[in-house]
Protein backbone atom coordinates (compact mmCIF):
# COMPACT_ATOMS: atom_id res chain seq x y z
CA UNK A 1 0.00 0.00 0.00
CA UNK A 2 1.32 3.26 -0.92
CA UNK A 3 1.87 5.97 1.14
CA UNK A 4 -0.33 8.12 -1.10
CA UNK A 5 -3.28 5.31 -0.54
CA UNK A 6 -2.68 5.54 3.44
CA UNK A 7 -3.52 8.38 3.53
CA UNK A 8 -6.30 8.23 1.24
CA UNK A 9 -7.51 5.61 3.80
CA UNK A 10 -6.68 7.95 7.12
CA UNK A 11 -9.52 10.53 5.66
CA UNK A 12 -11.93 7.88 4.73
CA UNK A 13 -11.68 6.63 8.78
CA UNK A 14 -14.62 8.73 10.22
CA UNK A 15 -17.28 8.46 7.65
CA UNK A 16 -20.66 6.27 7.79
CA UNK A 17 -21.47 3.37 5.96
CA UNK A 18 -23.50 5.38 3.80
CA UNK A 19 -21.01 8.03 2.71
CA UNK A 20 -18.36 5.09 2.46
CA UNK A 21 -20.63 3.88 -0.49
CA UNK A 22 -21.53 6.81 -2.14
CA UNK A 23 -18.16 7.86 -1.88
CA UNK A 24 -17.32 4.08 -4.03
CA UNK A 25 -20.11 4.65 -6.43
CA UNK A 26 -18.44 7.85 -7.75
CA UNK A 27 -15.34 6.08 -8.15
CA UNK A 28 -13.51 7.63 -5.22
CA UNK A 29 -12.18 4.95 -4.07
CA UNK A 30 -11.29 1.43 -5.72
CA UNK A 31 -9.31 0.07 -2.32
CA UNK A 32 -9.89 -2.27 0.15
CA UNK A 33 -12.56 -1.88 3.20
CA UNK A 34 -9.79 -3.64 5.88
CA UNK A 35 -10.25 -0.90 8.39
CA UNK A 36 -13.03 1.22 7.37
CA UNK A 37 -16.62 1.01 9.04
CA UNK A 38 -15.00 -0.74 12.02
CA UNK A 39 -18.23 -1.90 14.10
CA UNK A 40 -20.32 -2.20 11.02
CA UNK A 41 -21.26 -5.73 9.28
CA UNK A 42 -19.16 -5.86 5.92
CA UNK A 43 -20.24 -8.88 3.01
CA UNK A 44 -19.04 -10.76 0.28
CA UNK A 45 -21.08 -10.95 -2.40
CA UNK A 46 -21.72 -13.07 -5.35
CA UNK A 47 -24.22 -13.00 -7.35
CA UNK A 48 -25.36 -15.37 -10.23
CA UNK A 49 -27.94 -16.47 -12.38
CA UNK A 50 -31.40 -17.91 -11.37
CA UNK A 51 -30.94 -20.82 -12.72
CA UNK A 52 -27.63 -21.53 -10.17
CA UNK A 53 -28.72 -19.83 -7.20
CA UNK A 54 -30.76 -22.73 -5.87
CA UNK A 55 -28.22 -24.56 -5.83
CA UNK A 56 -25.87 -22.09 -4.41
CA UNK A 57 -27.86 -21.46 -1.73
CA UNK A 58 -28.07 -25.07 -0.62
CA UNK A 59 -24.53 -24.63 -1.11
CA UNK A 60 -24.18 -21.73 1.83
CA UNK A 61 -26.49 -23.72 3.83
CA UNK A 62 -24.36 -26.86 3.83
CA UNK A 63 -20.90 -24.60 4.03
CA UNK A 64 -22.22 -21.62 6.71
CA UNK A 65 -18.59 -21.07 7.57
CA UNK A 66 -17.33 -19.85 4.64
CA UNK A 67 -20.73 -18.56 3.49
CA UNK A 68 -23.02 -17.28 6.30
CA UNK A 69 -25.84 -15.78 4.55
CA UNK A 70 -26.95 -11.87 5.71
CA UNK A 71 -29.40 -11.67 2.75
CA UNK A 72 -30.52 -12.62 -0.79
CA UNK A 73 -31.92 -10.30 -3.09
CA UNK A 74 -35.12 -11.21 -5.05
CA UNK A 75 -34.30 -11.49 -8.69
CA UNK A 76 -33.29 -9.03 -10.89
CA UNK A 77 -33.27 -6.63 -7.68
CA UNK A 78 -29.87 -5.03 -6.65
CA UNK A 79 -31.28 -2.69 -3.79
CA UNK A 80 -30.48 -4.05 -0.37
CA UNK A 81 -33.63 -4.29 1.64
CA UNK A 82 -32.01 -5.59 5.15
CA UNK A 83 -28.29 -4.98 6.06
CA UNK A 84 -28.32 -1.45 3.83
CA UNK A 85 -31.87 -0.45 3.08
CA UNK A 86 -31.68 1.33 -0.27
CA UNK A 87 -28.09 0.28 -1.15
CA UNK A 88 -27.41 -0.38 -4.81
CA UNK A 89 -25.08 -3.44 -4.67
CA UNK A 90 -24.52 -2.56 -7.77
CA UNK A 91 -21.60 0.21 -7.19
CA UNK A 92 -21.95 0.23 -3.97
CA UNK A 93 -18.26 -1.56 -3.30
CA UNK A 94 -14.86 -0.55 -4.42
CA UNK A 95 -14.22 -3.02 -6.80
CA UNK A 96 -15.90 -6.41 -8.59
CA UNK A 97 -14.95 -9.16 -10.23
CA UNK A 98 -16.89 -10.57 -13.46
CA UNK A 99 -16.22 -14.45 -14.26
CA UNK A 100 -17.93 -15.60 -17.49
CA UNK A 101 -18.06 -19.85 -17.48
CA UNK A 102 -15.57 -19.98 -14.92
CA UNK A 103 -13.02 -17.28 -16.28
CA UNK A 104 -12.05 -14.08 -14.80
CA UNK A 105 -12.93 -11.87 -17.22
CA UNK A 106 -12.85 -8.63 -16.02
CA UNK A 107 -12.17 -6.17 -12.49
CA UNK A 108 -14.35 -2.96 -13.01
CA UNK A 109 -15.42 -0.32 -10.23
CA UNK A 110 -19.34 -0.71 -11.12
CA UNK A 111 -21.27 -3.47 -12.76
CA UNK A 112 -24.67 -1.75 -13.19
CA UNK A 113 -23.83 -2.42 -17.18
CA UNK A 114 -23.32 -5.67 -16.74
CA UNK A 115 -26.61 -6.47 -15.12
CA UNK A 116 -29.21 -8.83 -16.25
CA UNK A 117 -32.89 -9.41 -14.76
CA UNK A 118 -32.28 -12.66 -13.86
CA UNK A 119 -29.44 -12.22 -11.33
CA UNK A 120 -29.53 -13.38 -7.69
CA UNK A 121 -27.29 -11.77 -5.14
CA UNK A 122 -26.15 -13.13 -2.02
CA UNK A 123 -24.88 -10.81 0.86
CA UNK A 124 -22.36 -13.06 2.72
CA UNK A 125 -20.62 -12.40 5.90
CA UNK A 126 -17.25 -11.41 6.58
CA UNK A 127 -14.53 -11.55 8.71
CA UNK A 128 -13.78 -7.85 8.62
CA UNK A 129 -16.99 -7.57 10.64
CA UNK A 130 -15.56 -9.02 13.69
CA UNK A 131 -11.90 -6.86 13.76
CA UNK A 132 -13.79 -3.81 15.64
CA UNK A 133 -14.50 -6.88 18.64
CA UNK A 134 -11.12 -8.34 19.05
CA UNK A 135 -9.48 -4.54 18.76
CA UNK A 136 -11.68 -3.79 22.28
CA UNK A 137 -10.62 -6.81 23.65
CA UNK A 138 -7.38 -6.12 23.11
CA UNK A 139 -6.23 -8.49 20.25
CA UNK A 140 -3.89 -6.86 18.23
CA UNK A 141 -4.18 -7.06 14.51
CA UNK A 142 -0.97 -6.80 12.29
CA UNK A 143 -2.45 -6.13 8.75
CA UNK A 144 -3.75 -3.06 10.05
CA UNK A 145 -0.74 -1.60 11.90
CA UNK A 146 0.68 -2.16 8.96
CA UNK A 147 -1.68 -1.18 6.51
CA UNK A 148 -1.85 -4.32 5.17
CA UNK A 149 -4.74 -6.25 3.07
CA UNK A 150 -5.50 -9.20 5.52
CA UNK A 151 -4.00 -12.39 3.81
CA UNK A 152 -6.08 -15.11 2.20
CA UNK A 153 -5.13 -18.71 0.93
CA UNK A 154 -6.88 -21.13 -0.42
CA UNK A 155 -6.74 -24.66 1.41
CA UNK A 156 -7.20 -28.52 0.82
CA UNK A 157 -10.14 -28.41 3.02
CA UNK A 158 -13.08 -29.40 0.71
CA UNK A 159 -16.64 -28.01 0.96
CA UNK A 160 -19.73 -30.11 0.92
CA UNK A 161 -20.92 -30.12 -2.48
CA UNK A 162 -24.74 -29.08 -3.53
CA UNK A 163 -25.24 -29.35 -7.21
CA UNK A 164 -22.39 -28.21 -9.60
CA UNK A 165 -21.03 -26.00 -7.06
CA UNK A 166 -18.42 -27.67 -4.91
CA UNK A 167 -14.48 -27.14 -4.11
CA UNK A 168 -11.93 -26.11 -1.44
CA UNK A 169 -12.19 -23.31 1.62
CA UNK A 170 -10.69 -19.82 1.64
CA UNK A 171 -9.30 -18.71 4.87
CA UNK A 172 -8.04 -15.69 6.02
CA UNK A 173 -5.20 -15.66 8.08
CA UNK A 174 -4.12 -12.68 11.04
CA UNK A 175 -1.24 -13.48 13.52
CA UNK A 176 -1.88 -13.25 17.06
CA UNK A 177 -0.15 -13.00 20.00
CA UNK A 178 0.45 -16.70 21.66
CA UNK A 179 -1.63 -15.90 25.29
CA UNK A 180 -4.33 -14.28 23.32
CA UNK A 181 -5.34 -17.28 20.94
CA UNK A 182 -8.14 -17.99 23.33
CA UNK A 183 -9.34 -14.85 23.42
CA UNK A 184 -9.46 -14.40 19.90
CA UNK A 185 -11.28 -17.86 19.69
CA UNK A 186 -14.02 -16.60 21.92
CA UNK A 187 -14.06 -13.21 20.92
CA UNK A 188 -15.24 -14.63 17.66
CA UNK A 189 -17.15 -17.21 18.10
CA UNK A 190 -19.62 -14.72 19.13
CA UNK A 191 -19.90 -13.49 15.51
CA UNK A 192 -21.70 -16.76 13.53
CA UNK A 193 -22.68 -14.20 10.73
CA UNK A 194 -19.30 -13.17 10.20
CA UNK A 195 -17.79 -16.74 9.69
CA UNK A 196 -17.41 -17.26 13.90
CA UNK A 197 -14.59 -19.37 15.46
CA UNK A 198 -11.13 -19.76 13.25
CA UNK A 199 -10.98 -23.00 11.51
CA UNK A 200 -7.66 -23.94 12.37
CA UNK A 201 -4.77 -22.72 14.71
CA UNK A 202 -0.95 -23.08 13.46
CA UNK A 203 0.34 -25.55 11.54
CA UNK A 204 -0.51 -23.75 8.22
CA UNK A 205 0.59 -26.84 6.47
CA UNK A 206 -1.83 -29.09 7.56
CA UNK A 207 -4.77 -27.36 5.44
CA UNK A 208 -2.29 -27.51 2.82
CA UNK A 209 -0.28 -23.46 3.40
CA UNK A 210 3.35 -23.87 2.20
CA UNK A 211 4.48 -20.60 2.47
CA UNK A 212 2.39 -17.90 4.65
CA UNK A 213 4.69 -15.12 2.99
CA UNK A 214 2.54 -16.18 -0.38
CA UNK A 215 -1.00 -15.27 0.34
CA UNK A 216 -3.45 -16.18 -3.00
CA UNK A 217 -5.38 -12.85 -1.75
CA UNK A 218 -4.61 -10.04 -0.37
CA UNK A 219 -1.34 -9.13 1.31
CA UNK A 220 1.31 -10.93 3.17
CA UNK A 221 2.04 -9.69 6.73
CA UNK A 222 5.43 -9.52 9.36
CA UNK A 223 4.71 -11.45 12.24
CA UNK A 224 5.86 -11.05 15.49
CA UNK A 225 7.84 -13.42 17.96
CA UNK A 226 5.14 -14.89 19.37
CA UNK A 227 2.46 -14.41 17.31
CA UNK A 228 0.82 -17.82 16.05
CA UNK A 229 -1.27 -17.81 12.54
CA UNK A 230 -4.95 -18.38 13.29
CA UNK A 231 -7.30 -19.45 10.51
CA UNK A 232 -11.17 -18.40 9.51
CA UNK A 233 -13.05 -19.67 7.05
CA UNK A 234 -13.25 -16.80 4.23
CA UNK A 235 -16.21 -15.47 2.05
CA UNK A 236 -13.79 -15.34 -0.98
CA UNK A 237 -14.07 -19.40 -1.41
CA UNK A 238 -17.14 -18.77 -3.40
CA UNK A 239 -15.17 -17.40 -5.82
CA UNK A 240 -12.50 -20.66 -6.39
CA UNK A 241 -15.46 -22.86 -6.62
CA UNK A 242 -16.94 -20.70 -9.57
CA UNK A 243 -13.65 -21.77 -11.16
CA UNK A 244 -14.71 -25.50 -10.93
CA UNK A 245 -18.63 -25.17 -11.42
CA UNK A 246 -17.74 -22.91 -14.18
CA UNK A 247 -21.28 -20.48 -14.02
CA UNK A 248 -22.40 -19.44 -17.26
CA UNK A 249 -22.12 -15.98 -15.51
CA UNK A 250 -21.14 -14.37 -11.86
CA UNK A 251 -20.09 -11.18 -10.05
CA UNK A 252 -18.36 -11.02 -6.91
CA UNK A 253 -16.49 -8.45 -4.79
CA UNK A 254 -13.01 -8.31 -5.32
CA UNK A 255 -11.13 -9.82 -2.66
CA UNK A 256 -11.20 -7.31 0.43
CA UNK A 257 -13.19 -4.88 -1.63
CA UNK A 258 -16.16 -5.06 0.75
CA UNK A 259 -20.50 -4.29 0.53
CA UNK A 260 -20.26 -2.06 4.14
CA UNK A 261 -23.70 -2.10 5.36
CA UNK A 262 -25.67 -0.07 7.84
CA UNK A 263 -26.00 -2.81 10.82
CA UNK A 264 -23.73 -2.96 13.41
CA UNK A 265 -21.74 -5.89 13.55
CA UNK A 266 -22.74 -6.91 17.24
CA UNK A 267 -26.28 -6.85 16.47
CA UNK A 268 -26.25 -10.97 14.91
CA UNK A 269 -23.93 -11.66 17.61
CA UNK A 270 -24.85 -14.30 20.09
Amino acid sequence: MTDTETASRASLAGLTPGQLRSMFANDGWDGDTCGLALGYEQANLVVLPKNDAYDFLLFCMRNPKPCPILEVLDVGDSVSKRIAPGADIRFALPRYRVFEDGRLVSTPARVDDRWRDDLVAFLIGCSLSFESALLASGVPLRHLEQDRICPMYETTMECEPAGRFAGRTVVSMRAIPAPLVPTAIEVTARYRHAHGAPVHVGAAEQMGISKLEEPDFGESISMEPGDVPVFWACGVTPQIVAQQARPQFMISHFPACMFISDREAHVGAI
